[in-house]
C-alpha cells in the first residue's frame, strides 16, 4: 500500500510539474509495478492489450478517416446554411456540431478538426473567432460523455470495474460493465446544459473585443501581415548583381545583416524554392523573395547592390495564394517540438516552412525567432506552400489553425467512411462483441476501402495518449489488489461516514475534477474510480453510479487552459487569458457538477 501510494504521489507530482514527459512517467510507473511484484509480472503490460486501449486506437483511426473523407468540410457548409451569418445562431450551430461529433471522435482530435472550420466561418461571417473557439472547446468536453466511444476515461472505466470485481469479497455482487450507450441519458443532459449555457450567457461572459491578430484567413501576404500582425510591408523580388556583397553568403548570414527583410523564397538558375534553409548559398543572379516595408527594401537593395522589383515576375508561381501563403499553427501538448528552439528544429530545411512570428499569450515574438523555445499552446505564424504545411502537420507536432487547401482529401470515399463508422457503432450496440473488436471492424473497413492508407492510420494514432492510458491502467489495478483503494475509502468514511450519499458523491466528484485540472483525466479516473467503488461498497451505495460520477467528473476541466489538450489548442488562436477560463469556466463547472450528480442518480435509482 505504501508503495502504491508513493507511485500515485509521484505520478501526480510529475504530471503537474512536467519535469518528465507524461508518457515516460507512465512507463516508469508500470515498470516499477512489475519489478516490485505489486501485480503478477505476466499482467503488468496487459493494459496495452486491454479493451480500452485497442478501442481508443480504432476510434482515432476512424476519426482520421472521417476527416480525410471531408465530413468536416460538409459540416462547415451545413453550419453556414443553418446560421445564415447571425452571430448567436452561428455559435449555437457550431456548439451543437461540436457536441454531436464529440460523442464519436476523441476530444483532442475533434478540436484540431474544428478549429479550421471555426476560423473559416469566422472569416466568412465577420464573427470574432474569440467568440467561437472557447464555447466550441467547452462543448466538446461537455458532449464527450454522451457515449463510451470517444471519452478515454469512460472507455477505461470497464477495465477498472473488471479489476474491482476480481477483488470483491466472496459472495459480493459483481459490478456490471457499462454498455456503449449506458451513459447516454446523463451525457445528453450534460451536453444540453453546455450548449444552453453559451446560448444564454456566452455573449456576457466571453471576451468582448476582437484582436486583429486573430483573423486567420489565408490571403495575400502583405495584406495578411498588415491586418493581423501589425507588420507593415509587402512582398518584392531582389535580384543579386555581380557586385553585391550578398554573393557567396548563406541565407542565414544575409538575414543577420542590418535592416535585412524577411527572406521567404529564392530562385537560383532554373531552381526556385520556398523557405530556403539557413545554409543555402546566394549566387550572382539569385532572385530573393522578400517581405518588408518599402523604405526598408529600398535601403537594403541600395546597400547590398541588388535590383529591386515590387512586382512579382520570377517568383509569381511560388507566391500564388492558391499554392502558398501565410498561416497559423498551434503547438499541441503532445508535440515533439516543445522545449526546442526554432533554429534547432530546422523547419525550413526539413519541411519548407519559414517561421515569421510566435504568439504567446499577449506577447508577439518577431525578433530573432530562431532563438525562441517553443511551448505547448504557442501560436506560430509561418509562410510555406500549402502542400508542405499539410505534410508537416501529419506527424501531429503542429496543428494548422488556418483553413488551408488540403490536397489529401478523399471526398469520393465519404460514403465508405460513414458506412464503416456506422457499422462499427451498430456492432457495438446490437451484438455481444467487445467495444475494441467492434471499433476495429470499422477501422479495418476504412483501410480496406481506401478511405486512408496504413501509413496515415499510424500517424492518426496519438501514441502518447496510448502509452499514458495503457501504463496507468495497472496503477488502478494495483490500488485494488493491494487494498489501497479500500484503505483510502475508509479514511474518507472516517470523516464523512455519517454524511448523505449526495455529500459523498459530491466530495468524490470535486476531488476528481480538481485532480483532472492538473493531471490527465485518464490519470484522475484511474486513481479515483477504485476509491469510489470502495466507498460505495462500504456505504451500501451503487458502485456503478459512484464510478460513473468519477469518470464523468474527470472531463469537467474548465477552470485552467492547461486542464485539457483541447483547451490548450484554442488558447493561442482565440487570444484567451487565464481569467477568461475562470470567468467562463467556474459557473459551467458548478452547473456540470450539479447535473452530473442529479442525472446519474436518476439513472441508477
Amino acid at each position: 500500500m505504501i508503495l502504491v501510494l508513493g507511485l500515485v504521489g509521484f505520478t501526480m507530482l510529475m504530471l503537474v510539474l512536467e519535469w518528465i514527459r507524461a508518457d515516460m512517467v507512465a512507463l516508469l510507473v508500470v515498470v516499477v509495478i512489475g519489478l516490485t511484484g505489486v501485480i503478477p509480472s505476466d499482467r503488468v503490460f496487459n493494459g496495452f492489450a486491454g479493451n480500452a486501449v485497442i478501442a481508443i486506437i480504432a476510434i482515432m483511426i476512424m476519426g482520421e478517416g472521417l476527416d480525410r473523407a471531408g465530413v468536416l468540410n460538409l459540416t462547415a457548409h451545413m453550419v453556414m446554411r443553418l446560421a445564415k451569418g447571425m452571430e448567436s445562431r452561428l455559435g449555437l450551430v457550431i456548439n451543437l456540431m461540436a457536441s454531436l461529433f464529440s460523442a464519436v471522435i476523441p476530444s483532442q482530435a475533434l478540436a484540431a478538426l474544428m478549429i479550421p472550420v471555426s476560423s473559416r466561418l469566422s472569416a466568412r461571417t465577420g464573427v470574432p473567432l474569440s467568440k467561437l473557439l472557447l464555447p466550441m472547446a467547452f462543448c466538446i468536453l461537455t458532449g464527450t460523455n454522451t457515449t463510451l466511444i470517444a471519452n478515454s476515461p469512460l472507455i477505461v472505466l470497464n477495465d477498472l470495474i473488471a479489476s474491482a470485481n476480481a477483488n470483491l469479497l466472496p459472495g459480493a455482487h459483481t459490478i456490471p460493465k457499462f454498455g456503449l450507450f449506458s451513459v447516454t441519458p446523463a451525457g445528453l443532459a450534460l451536453a444540453a446544459v453546455g450548449v444552453a449555457y453559451f446560448y444564454f450567457f456566452g455573449r456576457k461572459l466571453l471576451p468582448g473585443h476582437e484582436d486583429e491578430r486573430l483573423k486567420v484567413t489565408p490571403g495575400r501576404t502583405e495584406s495578411y501581415f498588415a491586418d493581423t500582425y501589425g507588420i507593415v510591408g509587402e512582398t518584392a523580388e531582389l535580384t543579386v548583381t555581380a557586385e553585391s556583397p550578398l554573393v557567396g553568403m548563406s541565407i542565414g548570414e544575409a538575414e543577420q545583416l542590418h535592416d535585412s527583410p524577411m527572406i521567404l523564397a529564392i530562385k537560383s538558375g532554373n531552381e526556385a524554392r520556398m523557405a530556403p534553409p539557413a545554409d543555402h548559398v546566394i549566387w550572382v543572379g539569385s532572385v530573393l523573395g522578400v517581405l518588408g516595408p518599402r523604405e526598408q527594401l529600398n535601403r537594403f537593395a541600395n546597400n547590398q547592390l541588388c535590383r529591386l522589383s515590387t512586382r512579382m515576375r520570377q517568383l509569381t508561381e511560388l507566391f500564388n495564394p492558391t499554392r502558398a501563403g501565410i498561416s497559423e499553427v498551434v503547438i499541441p501538448p503532445v508535440s515533439r517540438f516543445i522545449k526546442h528552439t526554432i533554429g534547432e528544429l530546422r523547419l525550413r530545411k526539413r519541411f519548407g516552412i519559414s517561421v515569421l512570428a510566435v504568439n504567446r499569450g499577449e506577447q508577439v515574438l518577431r525578433d530573432d525567432v530562431r532563438a525562441v523555445t517553443l511551448r505547448a499552446g504557442d501560436t506560430v505564424v509561418v509562410h510555406s506552400t500549402w502542400r508542405d504545411l499539410s505534410l508537416a502537420s501529419e506527424d501531429r507536432d503542429l496543428v494548422v489553425v488556418t483553413d488551408i487547401p488540403k490536397e489529401e482529401q478523399r471526398p469520393g470515399k465519404i460514403w465508405q467512411a460513414v458506412g464503416f463508422f456506422v457499422l462499427a457503432k451498430c456492432l457495438a450496440l446490437f451484438t455481444n462483441l467487445d467495444l475494441s473488436v467492434a471499433m476495429m471492424c470499422g477501422a479495418i473497413g476504412m483501410l480496406l476501402s481506401g478511405v486512408l492508407n496504413m501509413d496515415e492510420a499510424y500517424k492518426a494514432i496519438n501514441w502518447k495518449t496510448i502509452f499514458v492510458t495503457a501504463c496507468l491502467i495497472p496503477l488502478g489495478w494495483s490500488m485494488d489488489a493491494t487494498g489501497t483503494a479500500a484503505w483510502l475509502a475508509q479514511y474518507v468514511l472516517h470523516y464523512l461516514g455519517h454524511a448523505s450519499p449526495w455529500v459523498l458523491q459530491g466530495t468524490l466528484a470535486v476531488l476528481t475534477l480538481l485532480f483532472s485540472q492538473v493531471m490527465s483525466n485518464v490519470g484522475a479516473t484511474v486513481m479515483m474510480v477504485p476509491i469510489a467503488i470502495s466507498v460505495a461498497v462500504a456505504t451500501g451505495g451503487n458502485p456503478s453510479a459512484y464510478a460513473l460520477i468519477v469518470a464523468v467528473s474527470s472531463s469537467n476541466t474548465f477552470l485552467l487552459s492547461s486542464g485539457h489538450p483541447a483547451l490548450m489548442m484554442v488558447t493561442g488562436p482565440g487570444g484567451y487569458k487565464g481569467r477568461d477560463f475562470l470567468r467562463v469556466g467556474a459557473p459551467l463547472t458548478l452547473a456540470m457538477l450539479i447535473v452530473t450528480l442529479v442525472s446519474i442518480n436518476l439513472l441508477f435509482r
